[in-house]
């Protein structure tokens, strides 16, 4: 904290998943989680460094089968750096050896499986001592294409899927926050995804996960364009267009937020390695992105009356798919750390 920076809340992390998320044989080599954690502990601004790291619980960064050993050794490698971990992705697709919500049967049993381990991992982390907050998240791990072949009984299956999961959550102290993605079958649409939320009815243990990229997609209709807000003919000239729509958005979804990450878009989609197309995150200079990050980041991050929510200890920066040079540039980081600052000056509070 300074004059200029009187807040310490909610903490700032880096995301170490965009190492992993979008590499691999038809793209580039992941980086390694020492790197992503060297880079994040590097940065600094006007004195502010990052406080941690949210993580993919996922080979090469923590392998879901982690042993306590292993753990505590990655607590270590962790906090040496001055850093905590927050919140962790449970690998819950079928790639990685989860299965798709919508189904009743082996998808669901896979699914359950994952987030089981992920939430051991995560309360293990806690009882060490190097996770003072943050949830585990989760999506359906199926299509839309999958979900559309039968839109109720899929989203009823999903939600059941996810009502089993927080009882395994709530078995660890754990919560779980579903991101809205346009890829996630279920979740690939705002009124989609409050359906979901209403259907699982577990709001102390099941709440949302907003990340500002996936979330302007839910404005356009990316996938779902009967819940389109923004106007099909929308070109971005008139500013209170977009505020009236992500206004809309965020009342629908606010309520239920849990976790935050804090990003950029330019209303296009993008996919890379093995991840489907959703909203491109962009650098946080990108001069074609569409949100004013410290002022847009406020919709979700300040209620109905203006005031803070404080309801996410910390926020995490999320930027997938960049490419491997621009991941290991400091430059990259700083900038990220800069307008991360700027939105906790603008929404945080002193603890």
């Amino acid at each position: 904290m300074s004059e200029a920076h009187p807040h310490n809340y909610p903490k700032l992390h880096n995301a170490a998943w965009p190492g992993v998320v979008g590499k691999g044989e038809d793209s580039e080599p992941p980086i390694d989680l020492d790197t992503m954690l060297d880079l994040t502990a590097a940065a600094r601004v006007d004195g502010v460094k990052f406080d941690g790291v949210d993580l993919f619980l996922f080979a090469p960064h923590v392998d879901i089968d982690a042993s306590d050993d292993n753990l505590k050794e990655l607590a270590g490698r962790v906090t040496s750096r001055g850093l905590v971990v927050g919140s962790v992705v449970a690998p819950v697709w079928p790639p990685t050896g989860g299965g798709p919500a919508c189904d009743a049967g082996a998808g669901r049993t896979a699914f359950l499986t994952q987030v089981r381990k992920a939430c051991r991992i995560a309360q293990t982390l806690r009882k060490l001592g190097a996770r003072p907050d943050g949830v585990v998240r989760i999506d359906s791990a199926c299509s839309p294409a999958e979900w559309a072949i039968d839109p109720e009984g899929n989203q009823a299956r999903i939600a059941e899927t996810f009502r089993q999961a927080a009882d395994i959550a709530e078995s660890y102290g754990e919560r779980l926050a579903a991101e809205g993605e346009i890829c996630w079958g279920g979740m690939h649409s705002w009124r989609r995804m409050v359906d979901l939320l209403e259907r699982v009815d577990r709001p102390k243990t099941v709440g949302f996960q907003a990340d500002m990229a996936h979330t302007l997609l839910y404005t356009l209709g990316e996938n779902a364009p009967e819940d389109r807000i923004l106007p099909p003919d929308y070109d971005w000239s008139d500013p209170s267009i977009l505020d009236a729509a992500l206004k809309t958005l965020t009342d629908a979804l606010r309520p239920w937020t849990i976790d935050f990450h804090v990003a950029q878009n330019d209303a296009t989609v993008f996919g890379s390695g093995s991840h489907d197309h959703t909203g491109r995150h962009c650098l946080a200079t990108d001069p074609n992105g569409k949100l004013d990050i410290p002022r847009h980041a406020g919709f979700w991050l300040r209620d109905a009356g203006g005031l803070p929510t404080r309801v996410c200890r910390h926020i995490c920066w999320d930027g997938c798919m960049f490419p491997n040079a621009v991941m290991r540039s400091p430059q990259t980081w700083h900038d990220i750390l800069a307008v991360m600052i700027d939105v906790r000056d603008a929404h945080g509070w002193k603890e």
